[in-house]
């Protein structure tokens, strides 16, 4: 007997965007970088994040873009508000805003 397990997506659209933050080893150039024109690229130590705001579909387009160009990724991890404007506090103490 097959069991099949509620879909959580039941009308088939993809839920809301949301914020991610996407950290791939090492420091990215601007051709690879040209892979992610909705993302924005910042340098943490040796690793490169990929922020941006994207629907389930474009989410899984940049994994299957990340995996097509060879990178490693390190961490996919959905920002909360709070996270995001705890981003935005950050950003603009380091800007002297």
């Amino acid at each position: 007997m097959r069991v099949h397990l509620p879909a959580f997506d039941h009308d088939g659209m993809d839920p809301a965007p949301a914020r991610y933050a996407i950290r791939i080893q090492g420091h990215l150039g601007a051709t690879v970088l040209s892979a992610f024109p909705a993302l924005v690229p910042q340098l943490h130590g040796a690793d490169t994040v990929l922020t941006g705001l994207l629907d389930r579909s474009a989410l899984y387009g940049v994994l299957a873009e990340i995996d097509a160009l060879g990178l490693d990724l390190i961490e996919v991890r959905q920002l909360t508000a709070d996270r995001n404007h705890q981003d935005q506090v950050t950003a603009a103490h380091l800007d002297g805003h």
